[in-house]
């Protein structure tokens, strides 16, 4: 598990998957698993400037290290550096456990046609999630450029940060209902530290948390031989 991206959603991850692996298998089992936590904010200042190269090489040294230490694939516990899959796995050799695949898999069983996505300006702005998406026929709609910079703003100066307060729930829960008013079916959280703030008691139209699909899907893929 790559983590740290931030700590905050790193640790949903962790909790998740352990109690998974607990329901599947009973008894004191947990997930037998490998986790670097990194050191976010070089990475979010690599990030302000665009500097996608020297991320992925960040991420391409600890994606070798977890290799070294015994793991079998990957779970990048983000969105956003999902942008950098194939990059990591050619350097590490394993097995990137995709987010955007969990989730289209997801929407497509609930027989969606049209979403909203919210999530960091680099993941509602590059293709990452309409190219895994578009594969199964489902639409995505962002929110306006205002609204898309509030969106990324809360989740860095706030969430990140674990502040989670009523006025940004409030900022998030009217920009859904305008993604809603636009055609969108249900929204996609696309940022890890989302669902930490927005529940699908928030809003009307189904909410689809990409830590916990995510989560569930490593678990699944992990236990697939036991």
């Amino acid at each position: 598990m790559l983590g740290g991206m931030s700590w905050e959603s790193s640790l949903e991850y962790y909790r998740l998957l352990n109690e998974a692996v607990k329901e599947r298998l009973g008894g004191l089992h947990s997930a037998d698993c490998v986790m670097v936590s990194i050191n976010f904010q070089p990475v979010a200042d690599m990030m302000k400037l665009n500097d996608w190269k020297g991320i992925s090489r960040v991420l391409e040294g600890v994606s070798r290290d977890l290799k070294r230490a015994g793991a079998d694939f990957l779970v990048i516990c983000t969105n956003t550096m999902h942008l950098l899959v194939r990059e990591i796995e050619e350097a590490s050799g394993l097995k990137v456990l995709q987010i955007g695949e969990a989730v289209a898999e997801r929407i497509n069983a609930a027989g969606l046609k049209t979403v909203g996505l919210l999530g960091t300006r680099f993941t509602m702005e590059r293709g990452y999630y309409r190219d895994a998406f578009g594969r199964r026929g489902i639409e995505v709609i962002v929110p306006q450029e205002r609204d898309r910079e509030s969106v990324d703003g809360i989740i860095f100066q706030e969430l990140c940060r674990g502040v989670f307060t009523k006025e940004s729930r409030e900022i998030y829960k009217s920009i859904i209902s305008k993604l809603q008013s636009e055609g969108a079916e249900g929204v996609v959280l696309g940022c890890t530290e989302i669902p930490l703030l927005i529940k699908q008691s928030d809003v009307e139209i189904p909410v689809f948390d990409t830590t916990a699909i995510h989560a569930a899907a490593a678990a699944q893929f992990a236990l697939a031989d036991g």
